[in-house]
């Protein structure tokens, strides 16, 4: 089965992102695809490179960048919600002099298309927060 989510909850302030993160975990040791999973509203600060949570606790931006480099799921991040939270595209921060290295590592920023292109594609569509 192929399988898109939709993340809409901040990493450290809701459970959506660990909840979506352990769902993916066990639906690629079953044996299904994930196709795309798209940041929207506060779930763009999942993608946030410089997140540094304390040595104890979990680092839940790293297991995203982890997830797309052991398994290569496209980590999409809504362009809008991106701006209007101050996480711009490397060329939007260039020529508005904003910082250019927010985005971490496997994440692409993009727009909605991307989102309803994963709603299409998918067997099933799964939103994580509210």
């Amino acid at each position: 089965m192929k399988i898109s989510l939709q993340i809409n909850a901040s990493p450290y302030q809701h459970q959506a992102a660990d909840s979506a993160w352990h769902f993916i975990q066990a639906a690629i040791l079953s044996g299904h695809e994930v196709y795309r999973v798209f940041f929207y509203h506060d779930g763009i600060f999942n993608a946030l490179r410089d997140a540094r949570p304390p040595g104890d606790e979990r680092d839940i931006v790293k297991r995203w960048s982890d997830l797309n480099a052991k398994h290569g799921v496209d980590l999409v991040v809504c362009v809008s919600s991106a701006q209007r939270r101050g996480l711009l595209e490397q060329t939007v921060a260039k020529k508005l002099g904003g910082y250019q290295a927010a985005l971490a590592d496997g994440f692409r920023i993009a727009g909605l298309g991307l989102l309803m292109e994963a709603i299409i594609e998918a067997d099933r569509h799964i939103t994580f927060g509210a």
